[in-house]
């Protein structure tokens, strides 16, 4: 069933929408040829799904059986089609569509041991080499002779072509075609794989259903998307929507995704829906930073203000009704938006022409006048009417007249933001609480600034009347991320960590000079925020029962997902993995390079002890580390199309820690500063091997991990290891990248205060876990709950604990016993743990929430949030949510 990936031609091939529907819900559908008699046809179709499904087993993937019996029936040439196309979305999935090539083509078996030698004989060959002489590292006459493309004079007798697949000297990319490259030598069959969890892949009933209920969920979801939610809602937008706007919610809870839906549909959809689009602005832009997203959109950029792009052209009755939703919105509130973003709305201001039709639109025009700063006293009778309407509303603008040549007459605004500011420099808690009491979400924010001031026990009553008030109109993002903030602020540390919006993660660590926090009203603020969350949830759609699994503990509730990597399994920032146990963790670097440009990417590790002093590294300058415990693949220096560049570094994760390294932290260096998003392909990822019998090969079935290096950056940081405790920390964070060339000798010192920074920020309980929202869920909207409960320590028992809420327990108190997993209301000794909670699950409508999906597909009807794949996916009744669709039952009321 392989073959050429260009020469694909099925449904997969030439179906964006499939693609996404099998990424995002791993559905294939099947398209059945005309009956035909049965014959030599059943035959073939016989042999040809034997192929197939060998082929997926070699992916890590396997068929359900109701999609097995599809395929079966589909006829010959229909499921040729379907599983080449099928073959091909995989392996662009896992990244095994590409060549991996690394320098040492025998790797890691000929990785030279003394780098440091391996150096001097490359600068003695490229400063003394001549040609037709004699080899000056062993004399051999008649061997030295150029590569192509960089013509460095290479001897064949001390550099083996059959090993190498960049010039020797230089690292670059060497073309096919060169003789120095010699068909690499036969090796001896390797061992066995370290073979993950199969992928089930699920018969996919109606492709618009299953494109509406993606399309649906990501609309509902009440936190900004991630890149490739943005991407794949682009794309069901242009594949499975009507015509019209009847499907659009009434509701969208993250303005982004509102703006990004309307944008598209604006730029792409066909003249009846950009109609409807137009007529239904004024109902769905309900602020000025909605236009401006939609703007940004409409550019052909992402809709956030903070990096919007060259803003393009707006057509004349597209203009007119944008300027119509500004100048029909409350004055205040306009004035305070166009100057957030003031530098962005001047730019808005030259495309929306607002002076053109200033007396049509005058408060639009105003508001765009304080931006720019337009003289009023030289716009004529434009002027004049915009100056009667800032005189409307003198508690909002201030009109001020400057000297020079002539008098200049301007409009500022007074905004509420400045107001709360001068309150909260004053240390005026009382009347910051009652400005901020107005705008929920804004309190929310500011509620460890509040209680840090002199002020915040006297003005608790005030305070807490302000939260009952406004809590339920706040959105589940600040609403969790304060609660974590002040639970993680009562502990005692000395960093704080943040996390700027930018184009992509950054992160920066600072000393916390803060004074503590007032203590008794931050317990009474996070029983308030903890008792809203379990208010909503227990509004929610219930369930007979809940099950839990307790690995959710190492998972946090996503966040900064704006600026997550597109990546085979979204972990949310945070959250933890383990390790594989006895083998060898691969990681892996791939990129092409933009025609005409030399692009040189690394992969590096640094290793630190338990202080985070660095005590090591492994990377072009040290191909080992602790004698085979860390080894390079050796450095490329160039990735050509079509078979660009791959890299690998083999990790032994005991074999490091017994070396003395504590911690390791993987890194991806643009070495000479070419930012990534300049690159047609670049990605990272790991992989679980076995600790012998290894080799060069790119396995796609012991891929754990894949992610896409994107944005601009050069310096990507993916994760942190624990080398003594086997387990990593998922980070997706970048570097700031300053000009010059990128290393570990480099960065050293601050991958070394990142890596503590982050480490302490994550397991200092500052980010709310999916183990603790699962159990809201659970305690809020279950009956009951199961727990399958692993023994700690060999000879144990596998336990199924269960819990019910008690007479006179209240939720809060209920919850808190789930997430504590404390004094369970019965134990059931079991030999197969998961087994019996599918069991207990058998024909009850349930919430399920797993790291891990080694359950068995319970006879059951209900929601399905798992991280990893495995055989609960084989549930058909079930409706599969992400980690993000989890906070959807958080969003406020309308």
């Amino acid at each position: 069933m392989q073959g050429n990936p260009g020469e694909f031609q099925g449904e997969f091939a030439v179906s964006t929408l499939q693609s996404v529907l099998l990424r995002r819900a791993g559905t294939v559908h099947v398209d059945h040829e005309p009956a035909r008699p049965s014959g030599a046809s059943d035959a073939m179709v016989a042999q040809g799904l034997a192929a197939l499904e060998a082929e997926l087993l070699d992916r890590g993937f396997a068929l359900t059986e109701p999609l097995r019996t599809a395929l079966a029936g589909a006829g010959a040439g229909a499921l040729a089609d379907t599983g080449r196309g099928l073959l091909h979305a995989i392996d662009e999935q896992l990244g095994a569509d590409r060549t991996h090539m690394p320098l040492f083509r025998d790797f890691p078996r000929s990785v030279p041991q003394d780098t440091f030698a391996l150096y001097t004989d490359r600068v003695f060959a490229l400063l003394l080499q001549q040609p037709r002489q004699p080899c000056v590292l062993c004399g051999t006459v008649g061997a030295v002779r150029p590569v192509s493309p960089c013509a460095h004079l290479v001897c064949r007798s001390c550099w083996d072509g059959a090993d190498y697949a960049g010039c020797p000297l230089c690292h670059r990319r060497i073309d096919r075609n060169d003789p120095f490259l010699r068909p690499a030598r036969r090796k001896s069959p390797t061992v066995s794989r370290q073979s993950g969890p199969l992928r089930l892949l699920v018969l996919g009933t109606s492709r618009t259903a299953d494109a509406a209920a993606e399309l649906a969920a990501l609309l509902a979801r009440p936190v900004p998307l991630s890149p490739q939610d943005r991407e794949d809602l682009r794309v069901l937008l242009l594949h499975a929507v009507p015509g019209g706007l009847d499907w659009l919610p009434a509701q969208v809870p993250v303005r982004e995704t509102k703006a990004l839906a309307l944008g598209t549909l604006l730029r792409e959809a066909g003249p009846e829906t950009v109609a409807e689009v137009r007529r239904r602005l004024p109902a769905l832009l309900t602020t000025a930073t909605d236009v401006l997203r939609l703007l940004c959109v409409w550019s052909g950029g992402e809709p956030d203000p903070v990096r919007a792009p060259r803003l393009r052209n707006v057509p004349r009755p597209l203009r007119r009704d944008l300027l119509g939703v500004l100048d029909g919105l409350d004055p205040a509130s306009l004035v305070e938006d166009v100057h957030r973003h003031a530098r962005v709305w001047k730019r808005a201001a030259e495309v929306l022409h607002p002076y053109a039709y200033g007396r049509r639109f005058e408060l639009a025009a105003l508001a765009l006048a304080t931006v720019r700063g337009t003289d009023l006293a030289a716009a004529g009778d434009l002027g004049a009417a915009l100056l009667r309407r800032a005189g409307a509303h003198p508690g909002l603008f201030a009109v001020r007249t400057g000297g020079g040549v002539g008098t200049r007459t301007r409009v500022a605004p007074v905004t509420w933001g400045g107001v709360v500011e001068d309150a909260l420099r004053a240390g005026d808690v009382a009347t910051a609480v009652e400005l901020l009491g107005a705008r929920p979400g804004e309190l929310v924010r500011r509620l460890g600034h509040l209680l840090r001031l002199e002020g915040a026990p006297e003005a608790a009553p005030a305070l807490t009347a302000a939260l009952r008030r406004g809590l339920p109109a706040v959105a589940p993002g600040p609403l969790l991320s304060a609660l974590g903030a002040l639970r993680a602020a009562q502990r005692p540390g000395g960093r704080r960590v943040f996390f700027p919006r930018g184009q992509v993660g950054r992160a920066y660590g600072a000393d916390d000079a803060r004074a503590p926090l007032a203590q008794p009203v931050a317990g009474a603020v996070c029983a308030l925020l903890e008792g809203e969350v379990l208010r909503r949830l227990g509004e929610a759609p219930p369930y007979d029962l809940a099950v839990l699994d307790p690995g959710l503990r190492r998972l946090t509730v996503p966040f900064a997902e704006r600026t997550a990597a597109a990546s085979l399994v979204a972990v949310p920032r945070g959250s933890e993995l383990r390790l594989p146990e006895g083998g060898v963790v691969r990681l892996f670097l791939h990129w092409t390079q933009p025609e005409g440009v030399q692009v040189d990417l690394d992969l590096s590790v640094a290793f630190f002890d338990a202080g985070w002093n660095r005590v090591g590294l492994c990377d072009y300058t040290r191909l080992r580390y602790g004698g085979d415990a860390a080894v390079h693949s050796g450095d490329l220096t160039s990735a050509p199309a079509p078979d660009g560049a791959t890299e690998y570094v083999d990790l032994d994760v005991a074999g490091l820690a017994a070396a003395g390294a504590r911690y390791a932290v993987a890194v991806v260096f643009s070495y000479n500063d070419i930012p990534f998003e300049e690159l047609p392909d670049a990605f990272a990822g790991f992989m679980a091997l076995p600790a012998a019998g290894r080799d060069a090969s790119y396995d796609p079935r012991s891929v754990r991990q894949r992610f896409d290096l994107a944005g601009e950056s050069r310096v990507c940081v993916p994760m942190l290891v624990d080398l003594a405790e086997g387990r990593a920390v998922w980070t997706d964070v970048h570097l700031p990248g300053e000009n010059g060339v990128h290393s570990v000798g480099r960065h050293g010192d601050a991958l070394g205060v990142l890596g503590r920074d982050l480490w302490t920020y994550f397991s200092g309980g500052a980010r709310l876990t999916l183990w603790e929202l699962a159990c809201w869920h659970a305690a809020a909207r279950a009956g009951a709950t199961v727990v399958p409960h692993r023994s700690a320590g060999p000879g144990g028992t596998d336990e199924l604990w269960r819990f019910r809420r008690r007479r006179g327990e209240d939720v809060a108190a209920f919850a808190a016993r789930l997430r504590a997993g404390a004094e369970p209301d019965g134990r059931e000794p079991a030999e197969d743990v998961l087994a019996a909670a599918a069991g207990a699950a058998a024909g009850r409508h349930v919430f399920v929430a797993l790291a891990g999906g080694d359950l068995p597909a319970p006879r059951a009807t209900g929601t399905l949030h798992r991280l990893f794949p495995g055989r609960v996916d084989a549930w058909a009744a079930a409706t599969r949510v992400t980690a993000g669709d989890l906070l959807t039952a958080l969003a406020p009321a309308a």
